[in-house]
């Protein structure tokens, strides 16, 4: 007899449609073949599955068993399958009726016929969503993930057992409840500006980039602030839309960085892969092609500590990523994209031992060790970086004072009265943020009055500013125009934003 069960395969972000075929010949001797193109993951289904037919008490067919995974041309990986061939072969035995024309089911199995959690799972119930399925079937670890899709019921099982006595009427199981996602509120931070001391020009440089979503550069000797600036950087975020969560949870579904202690993402990703971080790791690939760091921060922020000590190629594969706000990764097997829309925070020391310039502390470094360390950054990398700030050493008197300054929730009204401006300007396109703005959008956003307009001129000619710093000053200057509560962008606000580009890139 011949059984179809729908189900699902992960393609980077995206999932297919796979049905898998069992059928069970009268003739022949017993055997088990699994065919469609599965990896090793795939392959070892066949012992999770006689095993856990097994320990249910059913029959496992001592016939010729072939399974087909359909389309063939589709490489498959991962576990997921377990589930529909265990309830393809006992549809295929007879020893289950049931119809699943309107259901999609995944789901790894254990020897003992328990499921166990599954990658991908949001994916999969987007995809039954989109198949026009009524329902979908999944491990109940994977139940608050897929309930957050609307238009498909959720039925979360512990084991195969609790699939069958379902399917044949002797045991009642209801739709999961949607999920419903907290996402406004105040949310609990590690760190918080308040514990900053001094550094008010850094502060506000990092509150203009969190308000219009602009990577920042921060340079400073030892001990200044810069790592702990970073941190905080967080806490002034905004809080993520339903859409942007959905989407991040999406890509940490897949890359198996989700925990049924955290089902869903709700806040920020915040990233910090050490200097050592490989090109893979960074980027993304692999065998089994996975999002990288660059894709893991989506929609939150990738901190690069001592940006120098990176590798070069890491460094300069970053270039695509920041200008298209995705990463294309191109493999003979085909071709992914995922998203990568970030605001890159970096820091660096002004020199190998970190004291160039310092009025404390005499540089020990020669002048070859300083040359070599700074064209380590491209000026092709530097020039995609919106905010060039100095850190300087944080004085005694301000270390010491017991005296606290403004705190990240202040902080964060500011840069949420800010984002709502731009997301009103923004309406019925696909960017959210001034730091997304094309060539075109910045003509027709970003108003300047003509004493603005004069300083800008006179800047790009003395300054010998590219093109894109141009168009990046402008989308810094709307942003701290919408600070101000600014229709357009003013002389002050030119000049504030001058003050962030580098002295020479």
């Amino acid at each position: 007899m011949l059984a179809k069960v729908i189900s699902g395969a992960n393609v980077g972000l995206d999932s297919v449609p796979v049905t898998v075929e069992v059928d069970i010949a009268s003739r022949g001797l017993p055997s088990f073949t699994l065919v469609g193109l599965g990896d090793r993951a795939v392959e070892e289904a066949r012992e999770r599955v006689r095993s856990a037919i097994n320990n249910i008490k059913a029959d496992f067919p001592a016939k010729r068993i072939t399974i087909n995974l359909a389309p063939a041309d589709l490489p498959k990986e991962g576990p997921a399958f377990d589930l529909p061939i265990a309830i393809g072969l006992l549809i295929a035995s007879e020893q289950l009726q049931a119809d699943l024309s309107d259901t999609l089911i995944v789901g790894e199995l254990s020897l003992d016929g328990s499921l166990r959690s599954t990658y991908g799972v949001l994916s999969y119930a987007i995809l039954a969503k989109t198949l026009g399925l009524k329902r979908i079937f999944v491990p109940y670890d994977n139940a608050v993930e897929a309930a957050v899709v609307d238009g498909v019921e959720v039925y979360a099982f512990k084991d195969l057992l609790e699939v069958f006595n379902f399917l044949t009427n002797s045991l009642e199981v209801l739709p999961y409840p949607k999920t419903e996602l907290a996402l406004e509120g105040d949310l609990i931070y590690e760190y918080d500006f308040v514990e900053v001391k001094g550094q008010n020009q850094a502060r506000r440089a990092l509150e203009i980039a969190a308000a219009g979503g602009h990577n920042v550069l921060l340079k400073g000797p030892p001990g200044s602030g810069k790592t702990l600036l970073s941190r905080c950087f967080p806490s002034i975020l905004p809080p993520l839309t339903k859409d942007e969560a959905l989407e991040v949870t999406r890509l940490y579904s897949v890359s198996g960085n989700l925990s049924p202690e955290k089902p869903i993402v709700t806040i920020r990703p915040f990233r910090s892969p050490h200097h050592t971080a490989s090109y893979v790791g960074m980027i993304g690939g692999g065998n089994n092609v996975k999002p990288g760091e660059v894709s893991l921060a989506h929609r939150g922020v990738l901190f690069l500590d001592e940006l120098p000590e990176f590798p070069r190629q890491v460094l300069e594969s970053l270039r695509q990523p920041l200008e298209d706000r995705k990463i294309t990764i191109s493999r003979a097997s085909g071709t992914l994209t995922f998203p990568s829309q970030f605001i890159l925070l970096a820091a660096h020391n002004p020199c190998p031992c970190g004291f160039l310039g310092s009025p404390k502390k005499n540089c020990v470094c020669m002048p070859g060790q300083i040359s070599r360390y700074k064209k380590k950054i491209s000026g092709p990398l530097l020039d995609r970086i919106d905010i060039h700030l100095d850190v300087p050493a944080v004085e005694a008197d301000k270390l010491t004072n017991q005296e606290k300054g403004e705190d990240s929730k202040s902080i964060r009204k500011r840069v949420q009265e800010a984002r709502q401006l731009q997301l009103k300007r923004f309406d019925g396109s696909k960017i959210l943020t001034n730091s997304e703005m094309s060539n075109s959008q910045i003509k027709q956003y970003c108003q300047i009055t003509k004493d603005a307009l004069e300083l800008l001129k006179l800047a790009i000619s003395q300054m010998n500013l590219s093109a894109r710093s141009y168009h990046r000053i402008l989308k810094i200057a709307r942003t701290v125009a919408d600070l101000d509560k600014s229709a357009k962008i003013l002389e002050q606000h030119i000049a504030e934003s001058l003050t962030y580009r580098p002295q020479e890139i």
